[in-house]
């Protein structure tokens, strides 16, 4: 079936005449004969709009009732079942009463579309949802009702119905738009000229980037493609989502980005970090994922150590242009001490373009213009359980605290005891241990054993001591001082070992949950591995007896052949190994890939047992479909064959005597049984024919008044038709077979009836009845051979008509489509494309 068509009206804000102009292409439409019908159309007590409705055939809508009060819908079966070739559906975002087939207005048009009806419909700039926090910021209001730009977006056609801000002004102070009592709140607040200036350039923005749209495709039609289109081909847009609440800002922000060119794709990714640091909302996180897939982009989630080393390879992996993030929201001492994610991104981005985004502002850093070069690495962890930022901390703490806190105790000499200064210098050493960790608590301890042996321990300036309970103070200070450090270098190990294992926990299920929503689970755990650890292909080898290694699933460029391919080889048992390429991996990351082969070994077999039991289901449906032919026609064959047999053998008798019309009577039988007989074979073997590909078509335009004017039905074809190319023989034999059906179901007070008509680029001939009808779930079934729906036995016939009747069309260029008979029924659509001249 043709989709239909969707016109779109689009204004900066209400009042502009989007209704009215709708209403009047509608008229418009009636009036060349299209048949027209209004779904819903919003008023608003305007009544030169309201005017507008005369004339037109307007359907009910339908009433629902929530929470005690009663609203009205679109009536959306009721619209399905009336099948106009127009319908007029306003407010394309408008959010339907809980209780209705579908959440939102522009889901039902959707559904309309995919009928074949063409769909007339407003929407303002305020409802596109990648313009939503803009014009909040304008106007100050926020806007709940949204559409995706994408269903915008591929209209067919869209008008802007555009009116001067000072205009619409007037209007507004008439009375044209809202009653009395609004106009003045209105005027003051969401109408003032500065807001619907912004608004209107908002509309033309973005109707913009449509008609760039409209011009690629025109010079992708006549082969023109110039350099800027071939690079704005390959444009895509990453987004760094750090789980905050600035998250839907800047998804919005990257949707307006990707829009801008043809083809763009949008990709957000969320970074789980494993350095302790993480602590994003997941509830926050899932409504981005929602709105990144609302606006036509893929959500992403990757585990690293470092964020921006993890976006970078994430934006390289999947060949980014563009990488959107946000500012940093730490207070100006913490960026003194740390540039922060976006800087340190931005730097090491090379040729990608990094916007940092602010709530008003985006700058863009071009580092194809300010920074050359490949991106300085973040160095790596050395061994112990802190950053080596903190551990050069600690070792300058204990350079500097040492001899400033010597200096200070020497400055208090005789006024204070041993036992305090051996204290003093404890506690800097537990600071330097909390700081740096173990090495630089090591060298602080050291230092202090040393500094208060010279110092301050009798007899001073010499590295001797006389008191042999100073000597014990001073080897105490340095267990002590060495364990504690010992302590908090081991509680930074396991706190980071926990952080990490959480981390690559959250990516398990992160991804285990993708590949069980997933509708390739082999692929899809691939593509994950691929992406979580940026690689450039992974792929799954199997052992084959005859050829070696061969590949099961591989993602990604240029896949291994042999296990020897990859930089990482994981074996999974004797017959699979798991092949990754473009770059070595950690301990941690590879005991997190083995757990991933496991996983992959298990979908592995569950697609080979998912394609068993496929081939099993096959061969079973073939020995079902035999079982029917045998029993079909062994009884349509016994049938006609006995009849005409016992015709003949009467008429062929001496012993009974028969007058000229029961000879007539038996020969009538005779010839009935034999034609009826005759019709199978045929049957038969056209439908063998169809499967073995060798029908004979003689196909030429063909009237269709004509191959429907003896079928002793009522038939409604307009003189005006156009003819069909097709084969006059099979055309008949299809319509035979169709009015047969109809004919068999039909009540004999309600006989089945032929129209035809145009419509979308075809000629439709439909063959109507108003029997029983069958569910929209079994369509598809009355054209399976060798059975008849609900039938129970095969007393009826071998169940080919349709099925055969359908190949037929199919051969000619055809489509032979079911559809519900409003009021009751089944209505068969023959189509053809129009003769091209």
């Amino acid at each position: 079936m043709t989709r239909g068509l969707l016109r779109v009206y689009l204004g900066a804000a209400p009042g502009v005449g989007k209704t009215f102009r709708m209403l009047e292409e509608a008229h418009r439409r009636r009036d060349r004969g299209t048949d027209v019908v209004v779904g819903v159309a919003e008023t608003h007590g305007r009544p030169r709009t309201a005017g507008l409705l005369d004339g037109l055939e307007v359907l009910p809508r339908r009433e629902v009732r929530h929470r005690g009060a009663g609203f009205t819908e679109l009536d959306l079966d009721a619209v399905l079942a009336r099948r106009p070739e127009v319908v007029v559906v306003d407010e394309l975002a408008h959010t339907n009463v809980p209780g209705s087939r579908n959440a939102k207005r522009w889901q039902d048009v959707q559904a309309l579309l995919d009928a074949g009806i063409t769909v007339l419909t407003t929407v303002n700039v305020q409802h596109l949802e990648s313009l939503n926090d803009v014009v909040q910021q304008i106007t100050g209001v926020p806007q709940r009702e949204t559409v995706p730009d994408a269903v915008v977006r591929r209209a067919g056609q869209i008008e802007l119905v555009d009116m001067d801000p000072e205009a619409l002004r007037r209007r507004m102070a008439h009375g044209n738009v809202y009653g009395a009592e609004q106009v003045d709140a209105a005027l003051g607040d969401y109408f003032r000229v500065g807001n619907l200036t912004a608004l209107r350039e908002l509309a033309l923005l973005w109707l913009a980037g449509k008609v760039d749209e409209q011009l690629d495709r025109h010079r992708a039609g006549h082969g023109v493609e110039t350099a800027r289109e071939a690079r704005e081909a390959r444009e895509r847009v990453v987004v760094a989502l750090a789980g905050g609440p600035e998250g839907e800002a800047l998804l919005r922000r990257a949707a307006r980005i990707a829009a801008r060119t043809k083809g763009a794709d949008l990709l957000a990714v969320h970074v789980v970090r494993g350095d302790g640091l993480a602590g994003a909302d997941p509830a926050r996180l899932a409504r981005q994922q929602v709105l990144t897939e609302r606006l036509g982009g893929t959500y992403h989630q990757v585990v690293g150590t470092s964020v921006p080393t993890a976006l970078l390879d994430f934006a390289r992996g999947v060949n980014a242009t563009q990488l959107v993030l946000g500012t940093s929201r730490r207070h100006r001492l913490a960026q003194l001490l740390s540039p922060g994610v976006g800087v340190t991104t931005a730097a090491a981005a090379g040729p990608i373009d990094v916007h940092l985004v602010t709530h008003l502002v985006t700058h863009l850093v071009t580092h194809g213009e300010t920074r050359r070069g490949r991106p300085r690495p973040v160095p790596p962890l050395v061994a112990g359980g802190v950053t080596p930022r903190r551990r050069l901390a600690g070792f300058l703490l204990a350079g500097l605290g040492l001899p400033l806190l010597t200096a200070g105790l020497s400055a208090t000499r005789g006024e204070v005891s041993l036992s305090l200064d051996i204290l003093a210098y404890l506690l800097l050493t537990v600071g330097v241990a909390l700081t740096g960790g173990l090495y630089p608590a090591l060298l602080a301890a050291v230092g202090g054993f040393l500094l208060l042996n010279y110092v301050f321990t009798p007899p001073v300036h010499r590295f001797a001591v006389a008191d042999p309970e100073n000597l014990l103070a001073l080897l105490g200070f340095v267990v002590v001082a060495v364990a504690v450090s010992t302590v908090v270098d081991l509680a930074a190990r396991r706190t980071r070992e926990a952080t990490a294992a959480r981390a690559e926990a959250q990516t398990m299920s992160t991804l285990a949950a993708a590949v069980l929503h997933g509708d390739r689970p082999l692929p899809a755990l691939l593509a994950q591995v691929r992406e979580a650890f940026a690689l450039t292909a992974v792929t799954l080898l199997a052992r084959s007896e005859t050829t070696g290694w061969e590949v099961a699933a591989a993602v990604g460029d240029l896949p291994a052949t042999t296990p020897a391919d990859g930089e990482i080889e994981v074996p999974i048992d004797d017959d699979l190994r798991l092949v990754l390429h473009g770059r070595t991996l950690a301990a941690a990351d590879r005991r997190l890939v083995e757990a991933f082969a496991v996983h992959a070994a298990i979908a592995l077999r569950q697609q080979d047992l998912a394609a068993r039991a496929a081939a099993a289901e096959t061969l079973a449906e073939v020995d079902r479909l035999r079982t029917a032919l045998l029993a079909a026609v062994s009884h349509d064959l016994r049938t006609p064959l006995a009849a005409a047999k016992a015709a003949v053998g009467t008429l062929r008798s001496d012993d009974v005597p028969l007058s000229g019309s029961d000879r007539a009577e038996l020969l009538a039988v005779a010839e009935e049984s034999l034609d009826r007989l005759n019709r199978l074979v045929e049957n038969l073997l056209d439908m063998s024919r169809l499967q073995a590909g060798a029908l004979g078509l003689q196909m030429r335009p063909v009237s269709v008044a004509a191959a429907v004017r003896d079928t002793g039905v009522p038939v409604r074809v307009p003189d005006d038709l156009p003819p069909v190319l097709a084969d006059p023989a099979l055309l008949e034999r299809i319509l035979d077979n169709l009015l047969s059906n109809a004919l068999r179901y039909s009540p004999p007070s309600r006989p089945p009836t032929i129209t035809a008509s145009t419509h979308a680029g075809r000629v439709e001939i439909r063959v109507v009845d108003h029997g029983p009808g069958i569910p929209a779930e079994d369509h598809d079934r009355v054209f399976q051979p060798f059975q008849r729906l609900g039938d129970r036995d095969n007393t009826a016939g071998v169940g080919l008509g349709l099925a055969l009747s359908r190949g037929l069309a199919s051969a000619m260029g055809g489509t032979l489509t079911p559809e519900p008979t409003p009021g009751g029924g089944l209505t068969m659509v023959l189509s053809f494309p129009l003769i091209s001249t």
